[in-house]
C-alpha cells in the first residue's frame, strides 16, 4: 500500500522525520531549510538534528516506534547507517538525501547528487510507493548498507577519522593520501593475516588476506564521479559478496588498481591468486592471526579477533528515488 495515495486529485500527507547531521560535509543551513520547506509543503514533517555517534539511530528508532511513516536522512553514509539500524525491521521507510562527502549508498540507489533535486525525487518516490524491501548485512548486532571492510581497508578509514575537519573539506583526496601513507608506513605488508570461511549457502574459504570486504551493494565507493567496482554481483536482493585481497606487492597492487579504475573495470581481470571473490553468501566468519580493525559503511568500529557476518533479507523498507518532476 502506498505511503501517500491520491484522493480527488490531492495527496494524502504522511508523517515524515527529516533527520539532519549539521556536521556533514555537504550540509548547509540554507539547504536544510529549503529541504524542510519542500517536505513540509506535501507532508507532516518534523526535523531533528544529530551530531554525535549513536544519536541518529536512537532518533530514527524513536520515530519508527511512534508511528512515523518515513525517516528522510540528510547526512553522510555514517548517519544513514545509524538511521537504517534504527528503522530496520519496522514498517518505517528510510529515504536518503546526499549530505556527506561521498554519499556512497545514496548514489548507489540512484539518488541525484543535488540535495534539492534529490528531495523532489524522494517525495515522488514516497507518493508513487516506490518502496523496496531491501536486504542488509549484519555483524555484531549492527546492520550495514553497502559494505564491511577489514584489514588495510579499515586501517585507512581509521586514519581518516582521526582528522574530521580535513575529512569535511578535503574528502576524496584525504582518503587517497591516507591510503598511500597507511600502505607504505603503517601496515604490515609481509603476510596476509585474515581468513574467510563461508558456511551458507555453501562452505568455501579464502586464506592469507590483507584486505577483506564484504559487500551488500556495488559499487564499493566513488572517487569523484567514478564508481569503484569490486563486487558487481552484490545487490539489495541477493546475498553478500566477499572479496579477499591476498597480495600487497607493488606489481599486484598496480594491477588491482588498474582493473578497478579503468572504464568498465572489473576485478575479474586480475590474477585469481591475488583477488578472490565469493558471491551470494548468507553466512561467513572472518578470523585473524592477530586482532584486526573493521569498519561498517565508513565508520571504524575497532579491532576484533573474529567477526561473524550474515545477510538478512527484506529487513529494510527503502525509498527508491523516482524521476523528479
Amino acid at each position: 500500500m502506498a505511503l501517500a495515495s491520491s484522493r480527488r486529485g490531492e495527496t494524502c500527507a504522511v508523517r515524515v522525520l527529516l533527520l539532519v547531521n549539521d556536521s556533514a560535509s555537504s550540509t548547509t543551513a540554507r539547504t536544510r531549510v529549503l529541504i524542510h520547506t519542500a517536505l513540509s509543503q506535501r507532508h507532516d514533517t518534523e526535523v531533528a538534528f544529530t551530531n554525535r555517534r549513536g544519536h541518529a539511530a536512537r532518533l530514527a528508532r524513536g520515530a519508527a516506534t511512534t508511528g512515523t511513516d518515513a525517516v528522510v536522512v540528510l547526512g553522510g553514509d555514517g548517519t544513514l547507517n545509524e538511521a537504517a539500524n534504527g528503522v530496520a525491521g519496522t514498517d518505517c521507510v528510510l529515504a536518503a538525501l546526499p549530505g556527506g562527502s561521498t554519499n556512497v549508498f545514496a548514489r548507489t540507489i540512484g539518488t541525484p547528487d543535488d540535495p534539492l533535486v534529490a528531495t523532489e525525487a524522494v517525495l515522488d518516490a514516497l507518493e508513487a510507493d516506490s518502496i523496496t524491501s531491501a536486504g542488509l548485512g549484519r555483524t555484531s548486532g549492527r546492520y550495514f548498507l553497502f559494505h564491511c571492510g577489514m584489514g588495510l581497508d579499515a586501517a585507512i578509514v581509521e586514519r581518516v577519522e582521526r582528522h574530521p575537519t580535513l575529512k569535511r573539506y578535503l574528502g576524496h583526496p584525504l582518503f587517497l593520501l591516507a591510503g598511500i601513507d597507511t600502505l607504505l608506513r603503517r601496515y604490515d605488508r609481509q603476510a596476509g593475516t585474515l581468513s574467510v570461511r563461508t558456511t551458507a549457502p555453501a562452505m568455501a574459504s579464502i586464506d592469507g588476506c590483507f584486505v577483506v570486504v564484504v559487500a551488500n551493494t556495488d559499487p564499493y565507493t566513488f572517487l569523484g564521479s567514478r564508481p569503484v567496482r569490486i563486487a558487481p554481483a552484490a545487490t539489495l536482493h541477493t546475498g553478500l559478496s566477499v572479496v579477499g585481497l591476498r597480495s600487497l606487492r607493488l606489481a599486484d597492487s598496480v594491477d588491482v588498481l588498474s582493473a578497478v579504475f579503468r572504464a568498465n573495470g572489473s576485478l575479474s581481470d586480475t590474477d585469481p591468486n591475488v583477488v578472490q571473490r565469493i558471491d551470494d553468501v548468507r553466512e561467513l566468519t572472518v578470523t585473524g592471526i592477530r586482532p584486526f580493525g573493521h569498519q561498517l559503511d565508513g565508520d571504524h568500529l575497532g579491532a576484533v579477533d573474529e567477526l561473524g557476518l550474515e545477510w538478512v533479507p527484506d529487513v529494510l523498507r527503502l525509498a527508491m528515488p523516482a524521476v523528479p518532476r
